[in-house]
């Protein structure tokens, strides 16, 4: 799978994690993005990431079911 470029939008500095995972189609809603996260294949930055609404910033990279997903400044 190619990896995902997420810019964030230049007015925020951070996003939820289980929210960027329904906005990249990772899943269909932040319900979903949550029960991912808790089901422990989220990792960010290479460690598994527990937290549902970590504060996901510029530079940090998320993988979830083989997906990369690369957060950048917008």
């Amino acid at each position: 799978m190619q990896p995902i470029r997420f810019p964030l939008d230049s007015s925020h500095e951070h996003v939820e994690l289980n929210q960027l995972l329904k906005l990249v189609g990772l899943c269909d809603s932040g319900g979903a993005g949550k029960a991912l996260v808790a089901s422990g294949v989220v990792r960010v930055d290479g460690q598994v990431e527990l937290r549902k609404t970590c504060k996901i910033r510029a530079g940090q990279t998320v993988q979830c079911h083989g997906a990369t997903i690369h957060v950048v400044a917008g």
